[in-house]
């Protein structure tokens, strides 16, 4: 898919018709039953942190750990499947390609760069949090960005060291067993934040956000994808992939951690980044490909702004 068909998804900002004056986007009452699940989410998980060295400062000490350590056990687990196309991240690999264009047609469009040039991304620092085995740090290095993949599994990051290696344009990728919240506090800034398919497995998407969007210079961008909270997610990506079809593990996903688009925005929007575009993904069973759509009821990929500090 060409750079230029994403300008048909402009449409698809979340929701049709969003604008920097929709209710969407202020701030919930503090009653609001989300928010009130999100701020007790965090109380049940949030554990003291030092900053480097054993101290931590107070320009970092709202940062607090997003990492669920069920979750991280998860993922373990099957860590070694990373590059099985038809393993247990047979999904992403299918997904991968689709991803990558709805990345290379925004960054191209917001940093200005030549969507038709071999290497657009040249000039660009981008961290991939939550990188896995490295199955989108490798495509975003071959586009010439300086890359930097962190995951909270030491498995992931040494196979995704082993993988990176075997190709010179991906050996300059450096990868770190490290979260985001870590990071913040060696005060390193990205011109590009990416996060995919990781909030819902998070243990506050709310701190998470924080930590992304101190990463991402002023005027830099963030992008995020993950599963809407509805019933036809829970359907396809639960009982369909998990349970029909053995696509993934069963209980990998939860639904309840899915977020909606709505929620998306307001905690972006809260964390200091104005989410511009978003579209869906959207699978054919039928050819086995997925396609991006302005129909946002399953996956979807956000795409936003730092604002100014």
């Amino acid at each position: 898919m060409t750079w230029w068909i994403h300008r048909g998804l402009r449409r698809a900002l979340v929701p049709r018709g969003l604008n920097s004056s929709s209710p969407l986007l202020r701030p919930p009452a503090a009653s609001s039953p989300y928010f009130s699940s999100l701020q007790s989410r965090s109380q049940e998980n949030a554990a003291p942190e030092s900053g480097i060295g054993g101290s931590t400062s107070s320009k970092t000490a709202s940062f607090r750990s997003s990492l669920n350590p069920t979750e991280v056990a998860k993922f373990a687990a099957i860590a070694e499947t990373w590059w099985d196309s038809q393993g247990p991240f047979k999904p992403l690999h299918l997904m991968n390609p689709t991803r990558v264009s709805f990345i290379r047609s925004t960054l191209c469009r917001h940093f200005r760069k030549d969507p038709f040039s071999v290497r657009p991304f040249e000039g660009l620092k981008i961290i991939d949090v939550g990188c896995g085995g490295g199955i989108l740090s490798e495509p975003l290095a071959r586009m010439g960005a300086t890359v930097t993949g962190i995951d909270a599994v030491e498995k992931n990051i040494k196979i995704a060291d082993i993988h990176a290696a075997l190709d010179p344009l991906t050996s300059s990728i450096e990868y770190h067993c490290t979260t985001a919240e870590e990071v913040v506090k060696e005060n390193k800034k990205f011109d590009a934040v990416i996060s995919l398919e990781v909030i819902e497995h998070v243990a506050d998407p709310a701190d998470f956000c924080k930590s992304l969007a101190a990463l991402t210079v002023p005027k830099g961008a963030t992008i995020i994808s993950t599963i809407n909270r509805s019933m036809r997610s829970y359907a396809t990506a639960i009982i369909a992939a998990e349970y029909l079809l053995n696509w993934l593990p069963k209980g990998t996903h939860q639904w309840s951690r899915f977020l909606t688009p709505e929620e998306l925005v307001l905690i972006l929007e809260r964390a200091g980044v104005s989410v511009q575009e978003m579209a869906g993904f959207v699978y054919n069973p039928l050819t086995g490909d997925w396609t991006l759509s302005d129909d946002t009821s399953v996956n979807f990929i956000a795409f936003g702004t730092k604002r100014n500090e």
